[in-house]
């Protein structure tokens, strides 16, 4: 039998459809929406009504009717930690998402949308491997400072479908692997992946590890004190200027890594100095990881938007040259990562958990 799936992939400023049948897409069509008419809504649930009307337009333009899908997936929000895996959307984690009660994203809102659909059709919808999947070892968890513990916030839902096409690759299962998994995008996120768990990652969104395009990554502790207390900005504005506008942001006023090489290409120094800056605590932390493994790694893989640029690839590769040699997956699949998810539980290749 196959199986019709509706994916839902809602970011800030756009909502990614795609209806799949098993493995295949057959339709993706992202819908844009203009930064001005999203700014009309207070908070990220608001924006339902909004995105779900859009959703239903589409699926009308496309012929499809709702009772012919056999399943829909939304891209998993910041919900309580949890394992890796296919769960299924119960009104636990819909109360837990229009809360915002661990986190405000426009993901949030991918589960939420699959719910009210599947649900008046009275078919399921499921998440997959959502950012917070939290697999670190006991050791990974601890901080320094009692009383905050490290946490699992990264890119999951891309890591893991790499991680496991790169073991299908090579006629391998993801579970005897010992892999190092950088994704590279608007954050970044390095994970050691001990046969099948991610047991040690940075929290790509809380502000630990490399920067990135659009983040600050580990700051100094006393100057990034100082600046909190400094009386200049709300707690609020620290956090943007953690998560959406230290890294390259700050340093080259864009986050965009193709105006970037454009500047790079134009004989920019100071463009190539940040570019080489964020390469070497991409390395930097890279070679943290492969030591704490105790450098029983069977390969590093990068994946990620960035992992597409030539002269970033050639920076990493070029530091890494003499103890490794990157495997490189560039750009990221959350459609397909998604939809191959659903399958995996419809045709119990795995288990589906609950929230």
């Amino acid at each position: 039998m196959a199986y019709q799936i509706l994916v839902i992939n809602p970011g800030s400023t756009s909502t990614k459809l795609g209806l799949f049948v098993d493995h295949d897409q057959k339709i993706e069509k992202t819908l844009r929406h203009d930064i001005e008419v999203m700014g009309k809504y207070k908070t990220i649930h608001e924006q339902k009504d909004f995105r779900k009307a859009l959703v239903l337009d589409f699926l009308k333009e496309q012929n499809i009717r709702l009772e012919d899908i056999d399943v829909f997936v939304g891209r998993g929000g910041v919900i309580r930690p949890v394992e890796s895996g296919t769960f299924l959307v119960n009104e636990k984690m819909v109360a837990d998402l229009v809360s915002a009660k661990y986190g405000n994203h426009a993901s949030n809102l991918g589960a939420i949308l699959a719910y009210e659909l599947a649900k008046t059709v009275g078919k399921d919808a499921y998440i997959v491997d959502p950012v917070v999947v939290d697999e670190l070892s006991a050791l990974a968890r601890v901080s320094g400072l009692k009383g905050i513990e490290r946490i699992s916030i990264f890119h999951a839902l891309n890591q893991k479908a790499v991680a496991r096409k790169y073991a299908k690759d090579r006629g391998k299962r993801y579970e005897d692997l010992n892999l190092i998994v950088v994704h590279l995008g608007g954050g970044i996120s390095v994970g050691w992946h001990k046969q099948g768990k991610v047991v040690d990652v940075n929290n790509a969104l809380g502000g630990e590890g490399p920067f990135s395009p659009e983040r600050s990554g580990t700051l100094p502790a006393f100057s990034l004190a100082e600046l909190c207390f400094s009386g200049k900005y709300t707690q609020d504005e620290i956090k943007r200027l953690l998560v959406s506008k230290g890294g390259l942001v700050s340093y080259l006023g864009t986050s965009s890594g193709i105006e970037i090489q454009k500047r790079i290409d134009s004989g920019d120094e100071e463009a190539r100095f940040y570019f080489q800056a964020m390469a070497y605590q991409i390395v930097k932390q890279i070679g943290a990881v492969y030591f704490a493994a105790g450098g029983f790694i069977d390969d590093v893989i990068i994946t990620g938007g960035l992992a597409y640029n030539t002269t970033l690839m050639g920076m990493i590769k070029t530091m890494l040259d003499k103890v490794l040699t990157p495997v490189i997956y560039p750009g990221e699949d959350e459609m397909a990562a998604l939809a191959n998810g659903a399958l995996r539980a419809l045709k119990a290749e795995e288990t589906v958990k609950q929230y």
